[in-house]
């Protein structure tokens, strides 16, 4: 499973700090942090998601107000 976060789009209310710990908050942009995240694009952020996380990970992309956070399973499908 991995996780796409769109930076760019983040409205920073930090309520995927408050789901998952991959995310942190970068008070001096106004916008969260993918911690570990690898840029793929401008400010486009990917991580794989550790398998204890997974639920996590999930719960942190359903909280985002404006759809920043992607989940995609193994086969690439988006689950959230």
């Amino acid at each position: 499973m991995r996780v796409e976060f769109d930076r760019d789009t983040c409205v920073g209310m930090f309520q995927c700090v408050a789901e998952w710990d991959a995310f942190e908050k970068n008070l001096n942009d106004g916008k969260a942090d993918l911690t570990d995240g690898t840029e793929e694009d401008e400010d486009l952020f990917v991580v794989e998601v550790p398998d204890g996380e997974k639920l996590d990970a999930k719960f942190a992309a359903r909280s985002c107000p404006v759809d920043a956070i992607k989940v995609y399973d193994d086969d690439g499908e988006q689950v959230v």
